[in-house]
Order: structure tokens, then sequence, then C-alpha cells
């Protein structure tokens, strides 16, 4: 569930490359949608405020909810979310995996993980940092 659709798509198909594959209209305006990027599917609905479920204001429906993405390199998708100006953290290993997260509008937090061999716990800078050296 979105609060707003129009923030949330900007989001996932601007700053993150989702493609929109179905959209439900039933009001003129998009209210579900199907995005995909690469093998990984998300369904986005926006929340319809009704007598009997009044949407409370400042409340984010995505709040405590995290998503996880396996992908080939999620190091890759780091640098492009940082090119386009996604507010995105540090990568760092955990489970054998690089985890690159961000939190979208609704406060959703998405993982983009994938296989690595460093060192657990290790960060993204430092790294880095250490290649750079060798």
């Amino acid at each position: 569930m979105v609060s707003n659709m129009e923030t949330s798509l900007k989001f996932y198909v601007d700053g993150l490359g989702f493609k929109v594959l179905n959209t439900w209209t039933p009001r003129g305006k998009i209210e579900w949608c199907w995005l995909q990027r690469d093998g990984g599917p998300v369904m986005l609905q926006e929340f319809r405020v009704t007598e009997k479920r009044p949407y409370l204001s400042g409340a984010q429906p995505g709040a405590g909810v995290s998503i996880w993405f396996q992908c080939v390199d999620s190091l890759v998708l780091y640098h492009e979310f940082k090119d386009k100006g996604v507010n995105v953290q540090e990568p760092f290993v955990g489970n054998g995996l690089w985890d690159v997260k961000v939190t979208d509008p609704d406060g959703y937090n998405l993982h983009f993980e994938s296989q690595t061999d460093v060192p657990e716990e290790t960060k993204y800078a430092d790294w880095v940092n250490k290649s750079e050296m060798a």
C-alpha cells in the first residue's frame, strides 16, 4: 500500500529503474500497478480513503516492513541509484551478500543483495580503499 501513487511511481521508475508492466485505473488515474526490474516484480496499490477506512495523516504504510531482492550485482545498482539522486545507504556485507538499502517514500525498506566472498560486516568504502591500496 502506498499513500501517493504518483510519488511512488517517480521513485520506483525514475529512481530505481523499474518498468510499469500493468496498471489499474478505475477512476482515471493509476490506483494499482505491477512494476518489474529484471526478474524482480513488485506491485503497488494506493490506499483508498473511505468513511470506513480513513487514512491517518502522517502515517507511513511501509514503516517497519522490509523487502529483499536478490540480484546479480547490487554494487552496480548502488552506483546507478546514487547517480539518479536516490538516497541509498552505504553497502555492507552480511550473510555473504552485499546489501544495498534504500527506503521508499512510504517507509518500506528495500534491500538489493548479491553474493560475495568479501568478509562479513565489511563496509563498501573500507573495501574500496583496501582494493585501491593493493
